[in-house]
């Protein structure tokens, strides 16, 4: 067993950067060898130490994120009087983990089995010294309500199915003066987490040092390592500068790269820390941000809109559209309408389609009217719109695609950035009929399925209906409506 010495930390102030290194000399690795934190870890301990309740860090994979929440666990509950210091993962696979990992520093540092007693039946650690507790949670175990705590360390924020515990954990800081940290990579785009991280991201505060970013908002403060849009990822030198740690080295990720196994989304978003879905969706990240713009529909502008109704399930999204040239095609911010429980109402829809008239004329509403047919008398005959029927069986949605897809690749169709209509887009993957027709369809198909944000595209619909008939040379016919029948009837 290696020997260092034990009180070489004691004539330190605790909860300072020196005295934190010191203390973590003492931990032993599983590779044998004393645990030396290298500066950009504390970097991020010093953000606790002067005071941030809240604390980001998003860093690739393999850059010692759990060996770090270990050490810091054990440190605060070893100097904080009565400690309670609470882990969570975002499964209890992963819990194991967490606590496997802080039980490992236990068994292997010399003088740690009289600081702490680790009793794994409960996922806890006892503090000896400070008469205090590490308490290891999963996300999905709904137990998370109760606690109070000095520290909270989440893991893996981008896997928690949603923020809630988080969220949940952030309103009893002020109980004890607690503080969070939070420690991930990247997400999936339009996800909770991806969305608060961008946001962060964008603050005019933030400062950048290579491809590190640190900005600070209120209490709390965000450490980012990412390499950005339009850097070659395929270098293993540029990944490096997104990579702090020292044993990732630019020959380990050129190995890394290369493997037969690895995947260009999981390089991406695990090795290069940009958030990716998997290689099925149909609509890029890099399509859909080139397509990005900051140009507005003017005010005043008659518009056209795609809808795609909704009453109880999915959401009724409503997507504007301008074509002031065939090859200059721009979306405005839609609206995105989650039915509540007992469905949606149909003057929400009205008032939803009002409000995008009173700043934009709506000459032609695209829409399958078959689940609509109220509403699309009411455009026709009380806001003078348009109303041509789209049929959502797949030869007319293949055609969608097709029209959609074409004016993507040829710079035609731009968007706003907007978070929903991203998150719509982002979510669709394409599905190969068996016709042999390619159009967009929901990640998952069961009306019951989990993660609701991760599998609506309606937004998406409407916008490749209206851009579909728009770009057509066919001029849209009038539909009169049989309310009786509930039918559409082609003039």
């Amino acid at each position: 067993m290696p020997q260092r010495d034990k009180t070489a930390h004691k004539s330190l102030k605790p909860f300072t950067i020196d005295h934190f290194r010191q203390y973590a000399g003492l931990m032993v690795l599983d590779n044998g060898d004393f645990w030396g934190p290298e500066d950009f870890q504390l970097e991020i301990v010093g953000e606790v130490f002067v005071g941030a309740t809240e604390v980001w860090a998003v860093i690739p994979e393999a850059n010692g994120k759990t060996t770090l929440m270990s050490g810091v666990s054990l440190y605060f509950g070893d100097y904080t009087p009565e400690a309670a210091v609470c882990l969570a993962a975002s499964s209890r696979d992963q819990a194991g983990l967490l606590f496997g990992q802080a039980k490992g520093f236990l068994d292997r540092s010399p003088g740690f089995d009289q600081r702490f007693k680790a009793f794994p039946g409960y996922r806890e650690i006892r503090c000896t010294r400070s008469d205090g507790k590490i308490q290891v949670y999963a996300a999905d175990d709904r137990t998370g309500d109760g606690v109070i705590f000095d520290l909270a360390i989440l893991d893996e924020l981008h896997r928690h199915r949603d923020l809630r515990l988080y969220r949940t954990w952030r309103g009893k800081l002020d109980k004890r003066g607690g503080q969070i940290i939070g420690i991930s990579t990247a997400g999936e785009p339009g996800s909770e987490f991806e969305e608060i991280r961008d946001a962060l991201r964008q603050s005019p505060h933030a400062t950048r040092d290579g491809f590190h970013l640190r900005t600070q908002t209120g209490g709390m403060v965000l450490h980012d390592w990412m390499v950005p849009t339009g850097e070659d990822v395929g270098d293993p030198e540029v990944v490096k500068q997104a990579n702090p740690f020292s044993g990732v080295t630019p020959a380990r990720l050129a190995a890394k790269f290369e493997s037969p196994t690895m995947s260009l989304a999981h390089w991406r978003r695990f090795v290069c820390n940009q958030p990716v879905r998997d290689q099925s969706s149909a609509v890029s990240e890099m399509e859909w941000d080139e397509a990005g713009t900051d140009e507005r529909i003017p005010e005043g502008v008659p518009i056209w809109a795609g809808a795609d109704p909704a009453w109880k399930i999915d959401t009724f999204a409503i997507t504007p559209f301008w074509m002031p040239e065939k090859t200059h095609r721009l979306l405005g911010a839609p609206h995105i309408l989650v039915p509540p429980e007992g469905g949606l109402k149909p003057s929400k829809v009205k008032a939803a389609f009002a409000q995008i008239a009173e700043r934009n004329p709506i000459e032609v509403v695209v829409m399958d009217t078959n689940f609509g047919a109220e509403i699309a008398e009411w455009l026709e005959t009380e806001l003078g719109a348009r109303v041509v029927a789209h049929s959502q069986t797949d030869l007319p949605m293949a055609r969608a695609y097709e029209r959609f897809m074409e004016a993507l690749r040829n710079g035609w169709l731009h968007h706003p950035r907007h978070a929903g209509l991203t998150r719509h887009v982002l979510n669709a993957v394409p599905h190969v009929t068996r016709t042999g027709l390619t159009r967009f369809e929901r990640p998952a198909q069961s009306r019951n399925a989990k993660d609701q944000d991760s599998r609506v595209i309606d937004a998406l619909i409407a916008a490749s209906m209206v851009n579909s008939v728009a770009a057509s040379n066919e001029k849209p016919k009038r539909q009169k409506l049989d309310l009786d029948e509930y039918a559409v009837i082609t003039a």
